[in-house]
């Protein structure tokens, strides 16, 4: 993978960014272990949430603004992007936790989908959406596993049916075929990623991934 010198991350695609930041690779090390407790494994996600966010949050786009300290005047920015944050039920949870704390004032749309095990495609139980949203809505889709790309793709597609362009999607771990799946339907949507894995195995679950996430967040 080529190094992308402004931000410090392995990139293999221009919108594909590998976070090899040594601390989330040490926690993302720490939820692949399979004998990590779920309280543990769920406290170790969180943190790497709060990384993975933070630097997916560097596309959001700014202004420049003026302000007064008790000093003097300073230069300084302010957000511009009307921010939507997307988890995917119900492991997205946990990311969607951490990205409240980095970008409080966002709205929260939380997309129920589950996996068929036999086709392995997304199904859609749950999608409150409003009928339409501000055009210039950053969207970022919030999904700890990128394995096949169905729930990712029926996620965005969500929003993109709404008229949406700006969309990003954050995840703990991905395998290629689900990136290269996303990217065909979107090839605009920035991914970022604690992880690029080897492959997907015949079950369609990513090979070393980390298991099921949603399962070792929650204890079931």
């Amino acid at each position: 993978m080529a190094v992308d010198t402004k931000n410090g991350s392995k990139t293999s695609h221009k919108n594909v960014q590998v976070v090899d930041h040594p601390v989330v690779q040490h926690l993302l090390t720490r939820i692949r272990d399979y004998q990590t407790p779920a309280a543990d494994f769920r406290r170790y996600s969180l943190s790497l949430s709060q990384y993975l966010v933070y630097e997916a949050s560097r596309l959001i786009e700014y202004r420049d603004v003026k302000v007064e300290t008790p000093v003097a005047e300073a230069d300084g920015i302010a957000l511009k992007d009307y921010v939507i944050l997307a988890p995917v039920l119900r492991a997205g949870l946990i990311l969607a936790e951490a990205a409240q704390k980095i970008l409080p004032a966002a709205r929260i749309y939380h997309v129920g989908l589950k996996r068929d095990e036999k086709t392995l495609e997304a199904i859609s139980y749950y999608a409150k959406l409003p009928e339409s949203l501000p055009p210039d809505s950053r969207v970022i889709v919030l999904d700890p596993m990128l394995a096949t790309g169905g729930s990712a793709v029926a996620a965005i597609d969500l929003f993109h049916k709404l008229g949406l362009k700006t969309i990003q999607l954050v995840s703990f771990v991905a395998a290629p075929e689900g990136i290269k799946r996303v990217h065909d339907a979107f090839a605009d949507v920035h991914i970022t990623v604690g992880s690029v894995d080897k492959c997907l195995n015949e079950h369609g679950y990513i090979v070393p991934g980390l298991g099921d996430a949603g399962d070792r967040i929650f204890g079931t």
